[in-house]
């Protein structure tokens, strides 16, 4: 395999390797996050290739997704930080990679980490970590709690920003980093499998009006989500004639969402700004977008959403820092701007709403052979496994 610096986004290999046993572990399988979903795709594509796919957890309504792709789950506190209980978690941990003949171990969070490697090490199994954002390295304390994730023999970082950021913070040696993007489901996300009645059914349930522009902006309300900024931009814009969507639980931050909404009023737009707390289908939503925003402040360590919006065909406005880098060709799947600058989003706002029909279908086609082919699903286990192969047979040959 090639340094982080060398891999890209290119077709995947496919690896030919008879596939044991690989153990996941994180801290639990409760939420439809980057982290869960990965891990049960991957644990999918253990299976598909032969091998067994164990994941360890506190558990979580995916666990079902778990046994529908062929893989088992055990139930263990991972997910504890607890000092007491970590340390009864390494026996459980080693007793379970002994008695299921686990041939290597994938930690994909920080606290199980920590369980899991001194369960490796115990056991003599190779362990690798998937290093999912940037966590807060503000003190020594910090940094030595996250640099476990820096402990495996490979470390997967699920963007160059985030290989970067390991090299720097905790000094990583290239040739241990393997950057594998996250990746979704293009069959989900694919603008020709989403009815017209699924769009009407939104539409007519956030009180959309026929006809006029929809600026969508999804994610979880807080601040650095960046939704302050695209409120300032929106009063910069001055049309009446859209609409404009935040899309995200405020999960408990009801403050700022007070906050939120006491800013829309302030700036005049009621009725053109609304607050949806939650929606069951994402794909629809693009749909129902004519451009979708993510105006993060601080940088994302991949950015999920800027990738499906693409891959629905919707244009698409990000900050330039992070992972929108690296999944959004600038002027051609959408557009770049500098984070916190509502004057500069407001301009792209409305030239993403002034294009021609004919240079929004061009857009839109770019953008979907984009996805598909840098950062499917399928990509994403393939160069997983690829990983796997690399650490358990590191001479063997699977051209």
């Amino acid at each position: 395999m090639q340094p982080a610096d060398a891999i890209n986004s290119d077709t995947p290999t496919t690896t030919q390797a008879p596939f044991g046993t690989i153990l996941q572990v994180l801290p639990a399988l409760g939420t439809q996050g980057g982290v869960e979903r990965g891990t049960v795709e991957v644990a999918g594509a253990i299976a598909a290739a032969g091998g067994r796919a164990l994941v360890a957890s506190a558990g979580g309504p995916l666990t079902h997704a778990l046994t529908r792709v062929g893989a088992t789950h055990v139930a263990l506190p991972v997910d504890r930080k607890n000092p007491a209980i970590m340390a009864r978690n390494v026996g459980r941990l080693a007793d379970l990679i002994r008695r299921e003949n686990v041939d290597l171990v994938h930690a994909r969070s920080r606290a199980p980490a920590w369980t899991a490697w001194f369960a490796a090490k115990r056991t003599g199994r190779p362990f690798i970590t998937t290093f999912h954002g940037t966590y807060n390295a503000g003190t020594f304390i910090k940094r030595r709690y996250n640099a476990i994730m820096t402990q495996g023999e490979r470390v997967i970082a699920i963007s160059h920003f985030i290989a970067g950021h390991i090299r720097q913070v905790y000094g990583l040696p290239a040739e241990r980093l393997r950057v594998i993007h996250r990746g979704i489901d293009p069959q989900r996300f694919d603008p020709a499998a989403i009815s017209a009645q699924r769009i009407i059914v939104l539409a007519n349930q956030w009180r959309v009006a026929d006809g006029l522009p929809v600026i969508l902006l999804p994610g979880r309300l807080t601040r650095w989500k960046g939704q302050a900024v695209l409120l300032q931009a929106m009063a910069r814009l001055g049309r009446r004639d859209v609409h404009c969507l935040l899309l995200g639980d405020d999960q408990g931050r009801n403050a700022y969402r007070a906050e939120l909404e006491a800013m829309i009023s302030r700036l005049g737009l009621g009725g053109v700004v609304r607050i949806i707390a939650h929606c069951d289908d994402m794909p629809a939503a693009y749909m129902l977008a004519d451009v979708v925003v993510s105006a993060s402040t601080d940088a994302e360590a991949f950015g999920r959403i800027v990738v499906e919006a693409q891959a629905m065909g919707r244009p698409v406005i990000a900050t330039d820092h992070g992972g929108p880098r690296e999944t959004i060709i600038d002027q051609t799947t959408g557009w770049l701007v500098p984070p916190a600058d509502s004057e500069i989003l407001a301009a792209a706002l409305d030239r993403a709403l002034r294009i021609t029909p004919e240079a929004r279908k061009r857009m839109a086609e770019t953008a979907v052979d984009h996805v598909r082919r840098n950062f499917s699903t399928e990509t994403m286990c393939h160069r997983t496994l690829d990983v796997y192969a690399e650490v358990l047979w590191p001479h063997a040959d699977f051209g």
